[in-house]
This record gives structure tokens, sequence and C-alpha cells, in this order.
């Protein structure tokens, strides 16, 4: 089947936006992997397919809406209130969410074939904008076209504070992944 044009707008109910973080230290034992999960963002996806590079995708999520969906490693699972501790932490320490509610992805290009390529973009993360590059898979085999994305961010880049613990012993590694994974509704 051939890639098809059009505009689609996705969210949560279309798929999924994940962060996971690793960590690292003398006692990185002791802490945890995680994985966060975006609840509350929006994505328009244009695709041109006669002329791939015109393609644009754009996307605001709440940075208050990251929610810890895994936890894994750890000396000990990490409890229910533990999860909301580290919640408020990523709001209120790293992200400083009051301050910077969106966080807003804007593409500046698109490789020529963008079923197997890349979009490079404006990223803006705790009121700082930088360059990155999504490395971009769509598939419309099924009749319903998904496209996934993936970077790494590197958080010093955007001036974020990283977490530590245990006097520094436990730290957040200072790159993290993120990962989109959508299926475009119906037109």
């Amino acid at each position: 089947m051939e890639l098809r044009s059009g505009t689609w707008t996705v969210g949560p109910a279309d798929g999924t936006l994940v962060v996971r973080t690793k960590r690292e230290g003398a006692a990185a034992r002791m802490g945890h992997d995680l994985t966060l999960t975006a609840t509350r963002w929006h994505a328009t996806v244009s695709i041109d397919a006669e002329t791939p590079d015109a393609s644009t995708v754009r996307a605001t999520v709440d940075s208050g809406s990251l929610v810890v969906t895994e936890a894994t490693g750890g000396a000990i699972g990490l409890s229910a209130s533990q999860k909301i501790e580290v919640e408020t932490n990523i709001r209120e320490k790293v992200l400083h969410s009051e301050k910077h509610p969106e966080i807003t992805f804007a593409s500046t290009s698109v490789t020529s074939d963008p079923r197997a390529g890349s979009v490079r973009g404006d990223l803006t993360l705790a009121g700082k904008t930088r360059p990155v590059t999504l490395a971009v898979r769509l598939d419309d085999s099924s009749g319903n076209p998904t496209a996934s994305a993936t970077t790494s961010i590197v958080q010093s880049e955007f001036g974020m504070k990283l977490y530590s613990a245990l006097l520094g012993g436990l730290k957040v590694r200072d790159v993290v992944e993120l990962s989109v994974d959508v299926t475009l509704p119906r037109q």
C-alpha cells in the first residue's frame, strides 16, 4: 500500500509518549530505572506523500502529566507513595512544570523518505529550546498508518538539574530516551 497524504491529530487515545530513565552512581542498585508516560499531550502529523520533505510534525506535552508506569531494578519495589514522590520531584524540581507547563516540538526538516527516516526539529523543554533529531518509522500496510519515533535527550543541555539522592551516590543518567508510538486515526 502506498503512503497516503493527510493530516492527523493524535494524543494518548492513539498511542504512547514515553520517557525512560536509567540510574547510575555508587548507590545505583538502590534506585530504579523508570518508565514515565505522558498522560496529556497532542501532536499534529502532516504527511505529504508526493513531497515527503514537506511533511511536518508539531507536538505539545503537558509537562505536569508524566506518571511512573514502570520501575525496574532497585533493592525493593517502588511503593505507591514513592511513585507519587517521584512524580512530584519531576514536576517541581526537574521540569519546573509550574513555570514551564508545556514541552513542545516543531519539525524543521524531514528526510525525503519518512517511512524510515528522520525528523529534525526544535524541542522546548524546561524553557530552553534545542535541536533534536527523531528516528521515525511509518507503516501503513494495515490500512491504518502507524508512526514510531525515538530520540535521546541530554537533560543538562536543557539546563535541567539532574535528580540525585544519597549524597550524590544515586543519580539519574543525563541521557534519557524518548519514544512515541501512535496509530494514525482513519480519515
